[in-house]
């Protein structure tokens, strides 16, 4: 496997464009609609939201992913989330996929309709029909058509978030591009996180599902900013085939090293939205080993991760770890606390800070200078069994509050 760059236009037949429509009312200067377009009919899989509260185009996604239709395009807007707008935001993706057909001259396939943005308000039809004509027009091959859409589905996002690898399936070369936003209103379980992938591998719908849902357990799943899940939260993945490897159909080689990049690539994207959390000044991830189940090291790395009071505390370069042990406590896995060993690690170096739940002779100023990096992990080694699992978040600073106080304006 190799990281290659063209994100979502990386593999054969995709292109895509990202425009300034004028949906962000006084942000004339922001790209505000993207387009991903396939040459061929594309198998798609996906995962949504797990709020109750599920936004229009979230619905309609999730039809057409579940049933045995193609697409060939996806249709992405921020700045409107069309969510809690009743019938009217059905019908609106309605509109717009049948302007996305007449404008591509799609017949048979589907179109893929993604928003992130305000919740409550509708969308600017007109203006994204306008729009459309546009997209389809601007389509571009390679990386410059994968960067115009990544920056136009940004909100807060500070950078946008792409990466790209390729691989060997059946002889061929096989490629999966990916692009995300997400910066808050992030939290486990479909974290607002949109996430887009592609791939030319030919391989069969439900094995594609498959992968996907499983993959999205350990990456996606294990991102937290805020402990806000989204009411928009979709991830996307379409495959046209083109590479023309034998179609996987069965889980074998092929199959894994398909699963392999496509982790690769959610893992990548996962620690980018986590990353950049609104207002963050540091990755901060937490690494649990020695589990006695992994679901045992996923519930314990997540209640870390969501820690209020630790994403504090790593915004202060402070290692109070009593914070850590306290949430493991309250994460509702049994272990036992006088058998724990906590460590910081970053750039500058590894440190042992708890052993056997008691705290070492470590120096402060050690400490500090490790938290201080942009990417801090802290591992937390329960000595009960073999399994590990990974938590991505960010610290929790005085710009996030900043942030979402005006957020509508």
């Amino acid at each position: 496997m190799e990281k290659i760059n063209g994100g979502v236009c990386a593999p054969e037949g995709f292109m895509a464009s990202g425009i300034i429509a004028g949906i962000k009312a006084g942000h004339t200067d922001k790209k505000d609609m993207a387009m991903i377009f396939s040459k061929e009919p594309c198998k798609a899989a996906g995962t949504f939201t797990s709020n109750l509260v599920k936004a229009a185009p979230v619905k309609w996604d999730k039809q057409i992913v579940s049933s045995d239709k193609t697409v060939k395009a996806v249709l992405v807007n921020s700045g409107v989330a069309n969510a809690c707008t009743g019938q009217k935001g059905i019908d609106d993706c309605d509109t717009l996929s049948k302007k996305v057909k007449s404008v591509a001259t799609i017949d048979n396939d589907e179109v893929l309709i993604c928003s992130t943005g305000v919740i409550g308000a509708n969308l600017p039809v007109e203006i994204m029909e306008c729009g459309i004509e546009k997209l389809y027009s601007a389509l571009k091959d390679g990386s410059d058509g994968a960067e115009d859409a990544a920056n136009a589905i940004m909100t807060t996002d500070t950078v946008n978030k792409q990466v790209a690898v390729k691989f060997t399936a059946g002889g061929k070369e096989v490629k999966i591009g990916g692009m995300c936003k997400g910066s808050g209103m992030i939290h486990i379980n479909m974290c607002t996180m949109l996430g887009f992938l592609t791939t030319d591998v030919n391989i069969t719908k439900d094995l594609l599902q498959e992968a996907l849902s499983d993959v999205i357990k350990d990456t996606f799943n294990m991102v937290s900013v805020d402990g806000d899940t989204s009411t928009n939260d979709t991830v996307l993945l379409l495959a046209n085939g083109m590479a023309g490897n034998t179609i996987i159909d069965s889980k074998n080689e092929d199959y894994d090293a398909f699963y392999a990049a496509l982790f690769e690539v959610a893992k990548t994207l996962s620690r980018k939205i986590a990353g950049d959390g609104e207002g963050a000044s540091a990755l901060f991830e937490v690494k649990v080993v020695n589990a006695l189940t992994h679901e045992d090291a996923v519930g314990l790395s997540k209640s870390v991760i969501t820690s209020n009071l630790t994403k504090a505390a790593i915004f202060g370069h402070d290692a109070n770890w009593g914070r850590i042990l306290c949430a493991m406590g309250y994460s509702g896995v049994v272990f036992d606390p006088e058998k724990v060993d906590i460590y910081f690690e970053s750039a500058a170096g590894k440190l042992k800070i708890v052993e056997d739940g008691v705290a070492t002779d470590y120096s402060e100023d050690e400490a500090t200078k490790i938290l201080s990096e942009k990417e801090v992990m802290c591992i937390a080694d329960v000595k009960m069994g073999n399994e590990s699992a990974t938590a991505f978040g960010c610290d929790l600073t005085y710009d996030y509050v900043k942030i979402n106080a005006d957020y509508r304006s």
